[in-house]
């Protein structure tokens, strides 16, 4: 059975990449992309390239974030009625496992709980040989909109 309160798809994914002024956000100057929707997960993207670096040539932390926050961000806002509500994080950590400096890193977001006022996120982003470089937990607040 799908968490999403409605029917969701890559499409649309993309359009919110695109911004509320069409000028691009975060998602599009990392190149974050969205890229499987499953019934209770959500899919994303992100190459892992000199860019994203730290000084000692590998994936910035802060990356790893940044790829973390965004596809549990996209899930929980999936997961509510858009028209009423609207999530944003509240926490997040990430304990980083492996050094990545190449390829595509890969993150599946999966909800650990599902409130009224929060949901908390489970996040695994793996490298191109699907080693697991990097766990994160989110917590999005459920916010009424106004």
């Amino acid at each position: 059975m799908s968490i999403w309160y409605q029917p969701i798809s890559l499409e649309l994914c993309n359009q919110l990449a695109e911004g509320i002024n069409g000028q691009g956000t975060l998602m599009k100057t990392m190149a974050i992309e969205i890229t499987e929707i499953g019934d209770d997960y959500l899919v994303a993207t992100m190459p892992a390239i000199p860019a994203h670096h730290n000084p000692i040539g590998m994936i910035h932390g802060g990356a790893n974030v940044v790829l973390a926050e965004t596809v549990a961000s996209y899930a929980a806002n999936f997961v509510v009625d858009f028209t009423k509500f609207y999530c944003v994080g509240q926490e997040i950590n990430a304990n980083h496992l492996k050094a990545s400096r190449s390829g595509i890193l890969t993150a599946i977001a999966k909800p650990i709980h599902l409130g009224k006022r929060t949901s908390v996120w489970e996040i695994k982003i793996a490298n191109s040989k699907n080693e697991l470089c990097c766990v994160s937990r989110m917590t999005a607040a459920v916010v009424e909109r106004k």
